[in-house]
């Protein structure tokens, strides 16, 4: 080859290429900015000029769709045509810790006219150094998935002594306790709202996930998905479903079981079950978009017809004004489409309301009720203790035997069957242990105890009367078991009311039925 031609073959530009797969390193600013000291020093060597510096931050070597691999490569292949560029790297591993990712690359950076050189290794076209190469990539390669096996070993080694190894969900933070290293605390007040979230989904204060994404949408300290204040509906789902807020966890495809965390649960285990139980069975209330302000009695009251959930809307008279109405919306009823006056309706229901209220002396009488009830089941706590720790006894014998039958079978249909046993009787004693292990204040008398709920039994027509919609459906809630029926001329069919209702009126008449002077139906006009 003639001397000038080597001569202007001799590359005489540079770019640098950095990487490092850590967010630690990106957030304490180390990697990246050493890794471009030594590439530079080695230009300095070698005589070239550096051109430009690209790095990729937290990002995998065994990926080669990478920012800032990509913006390299488009940028070479504009420069490439008028001089010769040479990429510098620290090390091998920075260009991939994978060898199929460190041949797609190595061809990329060839195909645009460029070299590939770095301080730790020479690359070469001989089968010597391509040998080399191929073996230091291979290398790379087993660090990287010997690093991911030792680092998945030790997370689920630790997951198996109840600690969270993951990022830390909404309502907890990590804190570094000494001895235990990183657990979940309470993150306030996030840590309240998806308590109360939970708690009124499992007691039946929210009758579905939409009323629990509305209540949480509601809060402005919880963080929303969307711009426009929304929560998404698997957002709901995940919470409803995280054991993590029971104080437990399990990781399936780790093969650990469900077992108790080393952090302070948000809601009781009983808590976590009822609600997988309300999932189970798909349990609804009416949560429709359209129930609002203008019609707090959409979805509830029913036509006494047909027993159809009543629908509202405004109708626009010839003068253009609107008027608000119920009706019934089933075809072939016979109070189809019959618009009902929203005053009418809402009239008739507010004073069915009044009327619940109960006398002065019936009322203190209930409360004397509630007391000697709660002093009788004071007394059978004791009792209930001994059946919880015989049920227990009996569990523990029944594991064994089973883990037994697994150890001694051959059939891997019965050894599934006896494993899928085990994971139940498993989940219900850990259900008794926490029953047993609950630490129990002294309680007040429920007439102290249940101060907020006795004031609104009465008068629960304070809170219907609130100007917020979901005081109002939670006065339907607790006071009616069932939808009120209601029809145009003859007004609010009887109800069946909740327990609570029914306890004042066997008080108030000393029967099951309430005392009043005539029907529940409203005089008719």
């Amino acid at each position: 080859m003639h001397p000038n031609m080597s001569h202007k073959l001799q590359p005489a530009n540079a770019v640098i290429y950095a990487r490092v797969s850590s967010t630690a390193q990106v957030r304490k600013g180390q990697g990246l900015g050493s890794q471009e000291t030594r590439c530079r020093e080695f230009a300095r060597m070698k005589g070239y000029e550096v051109d430009r510096v690209f790095a990729d931050e937290a990002v995998s070597g065994s990926i080669t769709t990478r920012p800032g691999m990509q913006a390299m490569l488009a940028y070479l292949s504009l420069q490439a045509r008028q001089q010769n560029f040479v990429v510098i790297i620290d090390d091998i591993s920075r260009l991939a810790r994978d060898i199929k990712a460190h041949l797609e690359l190595r061809d990329a950076i060839a195909s645009v006219g460029a070299r590939l050189e770095s301080p730790s290794i020479e690359f070469g076209e001989d089968s010597d150094s391509i040998l080399v190469e191929n073996l230091l990539a291979s290398v790379s390669q087993h660090q990287r998935q010997k690093n991911a096996e030792q680092t998945k070993n030790r997370m689920r080694a630790r997951a198996m002594n109840g600690y969270w190894v993951f990022g830390a969900p909404r309502g907890y933070s990590f804190q570094h306790k000494p001895g235990q290293g990183k657990i979940l605390v309470r993150d306030e007040p996030l840590a309240s709202i998806i308590t109360e979230a939970l708690e009124g989904f499992a007691s039946g204060r929210f009758g579905s996930q939409v009323e629990v994404r509305r209540f949480l949408e509601r809060q402005p300290d919880y963080p929303k998905d969307l711009p426009n204040g929304e929560i998404r509906n698997q957002r709901v789902t995940d919470l409803l479903t995280q054991p993590l807020y029971a104080g437990y966890l399990e990781l399936p495809r780790w093969g650990v079981s469900f077992r108790k965390a080393q952090h302070e649960g948000l809601i009781s285990l009983a808590t976590f079950e009822k609600i997988q139980e309300l999932l189970r069975s798909g349990a609804k209330t009416s949560a429709r978009k359209d129930i609002n302000a203008d019609f707090p009695l959409r979805g509830f009251v029913v036509c006494s017809d047909c027993e159809t959930p009543l629908t509202a809307c405004w109708s626009k008279s010839k003068t253009g004004d609107k008027h608000p109405y119920y009706l019934c919306p089933k075809k072939g009823c016979a109070s189809y489409r019959k618009s009902i006056r929203r005053n009418d309706l809402e009239s008739d229901f507010d004073a069915l309301i009044a009327g619940m209220r109960p006398e002065p002396q019936t009322f203190e009488r209930f409360v004397k009720e509630l007391d000697t009830i709660a002093d009788g089941a004071a007394a059978e706590c004791e009792d209930i203790r001994a059946e919880t720790k015989n049920r227990l006894t009996e569990i523990n014998m029944q594991i064994e035997t089973l883990l037994d039958r697994i150890m001694e079978g051959k059939s891997e249909t019965l050894i599934t069957s006896y494993e899928r046993r085990v994971e139940k009787l498993e989940r219900e004693r850990l259900l008794l242990n926490e029953k047993l292990g609950t630490k129990t204040k002294p309680r007040q008398r429920p007439s102290q105890e249940f101060e907020p709920a006795l004031n609104f039994l009465r008068n629960p027509l304070n809170l219907w009367r609130s100007d917020e919609l979901a005081h109002k459906q939670a006065v339907i809630k607790m006071l009616f078991a069932e939808r009120p029926g209601y029809k145009k001329k003859t007004g609010v069919r009887t109800p069946i009311y909740a327990c609570p209702v029914n306890a004042l009126t066997a008080i108030t008449s000393g029967k099951s039925k309430m005392a009043h002077p005539g029907r529940f139906e409203l005089p008719t006009f």
